[in-house]
């Protein structure tokens, strides 16, 4: 081993001290990793000793103390000035001729000539700071040919460790600007320029929820993903699908992908590469394809299980040699290290959205929009106020430490944007688009990502709370308290929460939600006028037709509710759109009536039923199918709503019987929604069709009281706590005790009434399925109020 360089497959992940976390595990990998899945190109790194070295030949040491000493790096030009006078200092240094010597010699060790090009990145090397985390802090330089363009790209690295945001990292957390030293990789490049390329977390990149892999995607490299310069594809892969070999995306999100980075011919290392545009065609299709996402979530699931922790991989696809390669891989953190604290953030009232994006962060931050196009109008930002710009640059990190919230118009969720956006404890709305042109500076909003995958700026400042609960001493009750769950990307969120499973999956809200279109229109879709047809193509592109996006859209999103719960039942309840619900979709104007009433119209079975709908429900039934059978989630189980007639209810079980969800195959359970009064008042006959109950309290409510509980003239006389209704409860709860059957609630009575809670367990209720954002606080009044049983 020379005393300044060497090469990765002499590396191990105790050599950090010498060359930094980076090199040290792509080492590892290389050397001790015996799998051929793992594929790491070739290269050798400068020591932490040759940057020392470096510096000391020139007397820099001394120079970059006495120019940092005093600087304060709240005052961005005293900060900026300072960071360039030190760079330049390290771009005229000479490097020592021994390290020219010895790269030269593992250049040609490794056959390298100045036709192939490599990279050029920095390894941070802080010895005796496990704590501290220095990734994206460095530059990377890309498509580097030639020695001489080495050299120069080498002492670039070793100028960015005074970059500001690396300066302004050092000194909040007290470490000394000569304690960091840097190593240098150099690595031959993957041809993903052809290909594609991006970063992978062996866990969700949102929630930490540790059953996922999470995937970041883009044609040509990987460096605008983590700038925050693209918006990625995004990709869901679960761990224990992966691992019992069944098809194990659960969901994916097209990123729009508006450029790509590729090689330019330029010999300077700073101007090696460029963005072209992509043409409309990419853009509409995904980086990655169903095979290729599979191969690289078996590559993480062998890295993770190697190095014993999540980790996050940085990786490229080679588009002449079809290979899959690790670039990178770092440890990650975990999101919060006391896994028995849930942390809730709950919005209390409604304002305007004004735009959606990514989320990034499960929190809520409001104050006042600072638009930042440059780093000029960052003296202008002042503590507590929403930055929105078109995307983050590392060297504003000692502004970003004072907002309230991000939001940008370009990213993904693994761009340097989320990246701080985490590391800060601040919610961040991320791909938005044109947040820079719909918002104004001064304009009051609220920022909420505690909503799930989508982030939403509100106008205004609306009301909020922040709560944080230890689950971990919870007292036991005696009945099983149970979710209702409307959006699949909240699921992994709640999942730290206590419970026994999912009581009401609705899956009107997936299909609002996850496809916005008439599952009519996607069947009949050569035949929607030009402008549906466009919607259409732009929603459902990257599947292979718009029939199958409206399946595999409700697979991915039962799939996500399942993997959430593990093995505790999650019943999905099957579409329950009114007729006006339906006709606010894309295209379905033209398949809906326009009914009086719809609140008791052309809804439930008898929709299943219909000529003119069959099609559509079979659609549901084949996406449940597929979750149940292909993908093996037999946790999945179906609740039918709103069955009017006991002839409706045989019928009905025939028709999930004839689309293959057979009662009791493979364990499958079919509920009944008990939300009219014929089926409470006929609950022993309606029990002999299903197994079990679940009660709709706020349509029982409704028509048990012969009011229209969207009508706002009627409000005030709407309790589900009405004797009346009470009476219902009572004969339908007692008919599933006779059976032996389950009977739970699902309705929203128990989420907004605690003595009305009380009274169902007392009643002999099996279940409470409530809001995620009542359980907490329902359990623990229930456990003090009921008696011991």
């Amino acid at each position: 081993m020379n005393r300044y360089i060497v090469s990765f497959d002499q590396l191990r992940s105790q050599d950090q001290p010498l060359v930094g976390a980076k090199y040290a595990l792509l080492g590892e990998m290389i050397g001790q990793l015996d799998d051929p899945r793992v594929q790491v190109p070739a290269g050798f790194a400068t020591t932490a000793q040759a940057y020392r070295d470096f510096l000391s030949a020139s007397e820099l040491p001394q120079r970059v103390e006495q120019r940092l000493k005093g600087v304060d790096v709240e005052d961005i030009g005293a900060l900026s000035q300072a960071g360039s006078d030190i760079r330049q200092w390290l771009l005229d240094a000479p490097l020592p001729q021994l390290l020219i010597d010895q790269i030269t010699q593992a250049w040609q060790t490794l056959g390298l000539d100045d036709a192939l090009s490599v990279a050029v990145r920095a390894s941070a090397v802080a010895e005796d700071l496990p704590d501290a985390s220095f990734s994206g802090q460095q530059e990377s330089y890309l498509n580097v040919r030639g020695l001489e363009a080495v050299f120069s790209a080498i002492k670039q690295v070793f100028a960015s460790l005074f970059n500001d945001r690396a300066i302004a990292y050092r000194v909040h957390r007290s470490i000394g600007h000569l304690e960091v030293v840097l190593s240098a990789g150099i690595q031959q490049m993957v041809r993903s320029e052809t290909g594609s390329s991006g970063v992978m977390q062996t866990r969700e990149g949102n929630t930490g929820f540790a059953g996922l892999f999470d995937i970041c995607s883009v044609f040509g490299l990987g460096e605008p993903v983590i700038q925050g310069r693209v918006n990625p594809d995004e990709f869901h892969v679960s761990k224990r699908l992966l691992s019992q070999q069944r098809p194990a995306i659960t969901s994916r999100s097209l990123g729009s992908k508006s450029i790509r980075m590729v090689h330019a011919s330029s010999d300077d290392p700073g101007q090696s590469v460029m963005t072209v545009n992509n043409d409309p065609h990419q853009r509409r299709r995904f980086s990655l394809n169903d095979q290729q996402v599979t191969e690289l979530a078996g590559v993480g699931a062998v890295i993770e299980a190697y190095f014993g922790q999540p980790m996050e991989i940085e990786w490229a696809l080679d588009g002449d040699d079809g290979q899959l390669y690790v670039l990178q891989a770092r440890k990650l953190t975990p999101l919060n290290s006391d896994t028995q604290v849930v942390e809730r953030y709950l919005i209390r009232e409604r304002g305007t959205v004004l735009l959606e994006g990514r989320s990034v962060g499960q929190r809520v931050g409001s104050g006042r929009v600072r638009i930042v196009r440059d780093h000029a109008d960052l003296a202008t930002v002042e503590p507590g106020d929403v930055l929105v710009t078109d995307m983050t640059d590392p060297e504003w990190e000692p502004v970003l430490r004072r907002l309230s919230a991000i939001i940008t118009d370009r990213g993904g969720r693994t761009c340097h944007a989320a990246i701080i956006a985490r590391e800060l404890g601040i919610p961040a709305i991320v791909g938005c688009g044109d947040a820079t042109d719909r918002l104004h500076d001064d304009q009051l909003v609220t920022v909420s990502c505690a909503e799930g995958d989508s982030g939403r700026c509100y106008q205004g400042l609306l009301d909020y709370e922040h709560h944080s609960s230890r689950v971990d001493s919870m007292p036991s009750l005696p009945f099983k308290v149970m979710l209702n769950v409307a959006n699949p990307d909240r699921a992994f969120s709640f999942a730290n929460l206590p419970n026994d499973g999912i009581g009401l999956a609705r899956l009107e809200f997936i299909i609002a939600r996850m496809i916005g279109v008439h599952p009519k229109a996607l069947l009949h879709f050569d035949e929607q006028p030009a402008e549906i047809r466009r919607s259409i193509e732009l929603r459902s592109a990257g599947y292979p037709s718009p029939k199958q996006f409206f399946v595999d859209k409700l697979v991915e999103g039962i799939a996500t509710l399942a993997l959430a719960c593990g093995d505790k039942p999650v019943i999905v309840r099957l579409s329950d759109f009114k007729s006006n619900e339906y006709r606010n979709l894309i295209g379905g104007r033209q398949y809906e009536l326009n009914e009086e009433n719809p609140m008791i119209g052309f809804r439930g079975a008898s929709r299943y039923m219909s000529d003119s709908f069959r099609q559509c429900f079979e659609l549901e039934c084949a996406a449940i199918r597929q979750v149940r059978q292909q993908l093996g989630l037999t946790n999945v189980q179906i609740m039918v709503p709103f069955v009017r007639t006991l002839g409706e209810a045989r019928q009905v079980v025939e028709l999930l019987a004839a689309n293959g969800l057979a009662r009791g195959d493979q364990g499958l359970q079919v509920m009944m929604m008990c939300e009219l009064p014929a089926n409470a008042l006929l609950a022993d006959q309606f029990l002999h069709y299903f197994d079990g109950f679940s009660i709709g309290s706020n349509d029982l409510t409704q028509l048990t009281l012969g009011l229209d509980r969207d009508s706002g003239v009627v409000a005030h006389l709407f309790d589900e706590r009405n004797e009346a209704v009470k009476v219902l409860l009572k004969l339908a709860i007692e008919a599933c005790q006779r059976a032996g059957k389950y009977v739970g609630i699902c309705g929203q009575a128990p989420s907004d009434y605690t003595d009305m809670a009380q009274w169902l367990v007392e009643q002999g209720i099996d279940s409470l399925s409530l809001n995620p954002d009542s359980v907490l606080d329902t359990w623990f009044y229930l456990a003090e109020s009921l008696p011991e049983r």
